[in-house]
């Protein structure tokens, strides 16, 4: 018993742990600054002045006689619009993310199936499909002539809501599951969609968490698709919205400087960096909840024993 005990206290650390240990620390934190850098140049860019922008570039601390509101009073000039903006990307995402992750998963769950006859069939089909396509033109007439995507949501919703690359990650991730648990639940007398719902989505937390980010970053920050299917303003997504604002912005400068029109000077570059805080800002907030399922969705074979 004296001698269990002895061995179950945790062992010194040798000098080489610890190098390898603060090696380690040190590089992680060096890259994890390198990650953080940009963005909080982007915030303090945001409140500095289009003047100060110019000629001295991006600041690395914030300064109280170049901070400027400007950028971020042109962006919300129309907060109504910007709040219908906000509204329509959200539901867009909240909606299209649980479409994208219910396919991905079932897809994968049916191609992980090794009692499945068709499966490297289909798989191939999927996989097709990655390295070729109809293009544009032929896309394009297909959505608006015989689809309807013309002005309405499921423009912004259905071209995002199928991944191959999201059903790939499905399908590793569910192999991964033992075939006797899904035996055991047939013999019992379940069928494939009791099998889903009650043991295989349980079972898979990770992988929705993972694959819920991927979807919802895809659709926060689609632009596309809004630019070619929607023409009405009250439907514009946030980030075409945006586009839109600092495109407006652009042309009216060009036009001015061309002619010789005095105009009121426009930041755009602030006004760049003002956007980009506008739109991640939700996005930033919502992953530190779910980073950490990363690496668990991203394994193979997250079942153990």
């Amino acid at each position: 018993m004296a001698k269990e005990v002895v061995m179950s206290r945790k062992r010194p650390m040798s000098k080489d742990e610890i190098a390898v240990n603060l090696v380690g620390v040190v590089l992680i934190g060096l890259f994890a600054l390198i990650c953080v850098v940009p963005f909080y140049l982007i915030i303090i860019a945001s409140f500095t002045s289009e003047s100060s922008l110019i000629k001295n570039g991006y600041p690395l601390l914030p300064s109280i006689t170049n901070f400027s509101l400007e950028s971020y009073q042109l962006s919300l000039k129309n907060p109504v619009a910007i709040l219908k903006a906000y509204g329509t990307t959200i539901g867009v995402t909240v909606v299209g993310t649980f479409f994208a992750v219910l396919l991905a998963t079932m897809t994968g769950y049916v191609l992980s199936r090794k009692d499945f006859p068709w499966r490297n069939k289909f798989a191939f089909f999927y996989f097709f499909t990655t390295l070729f396509n109809g293009g544009l033109v032929p896309w394009y007439l297909l959505c608006v002539r015989y689809l309807n995507f013309k002005n309405h949501f499921t423009g912004l919703i259905l071209p995002l809501m199928f991944s191959v690359w999201n059903m790939i990650i499905a399908k590793s991730f569910m192999s991964g599951v033992p075939m006797e648990i899904t035996e055991s639940a047939k013999i019992d007398g379940a069928n494939d969609l009791v099998i889903f719902t009650k043991l295989i989505i349980p079972l898979s937390k990770p992988l929705i968490a993972t694959l819920s980010l991927f979807s919802a970053l895809a659709y926060w920050n689609d632009w596309y698709n809004c630019m070619l299917y929607i023409t009405d303003e009250n439907m514009f997504t946030l980030q075409y919205y945006l586009q839109r604002i600092l495109g407006s912005a652009e042309a009216m400068r060009i036009v001015a400087e061309k002619s010789g029109i005095a105009l009121p000077s426009i930041p755009i570059e602030s006004m760049k960096m003002a956007m980009t805080v506008i739109a991640t800002g939700p996005i930033v907030l919502l992953y530190p909840f779910v980073q950490r399922y990363f690496v668990k969705g991203l394994t193979i074979g997250a079942v153990k024993g």
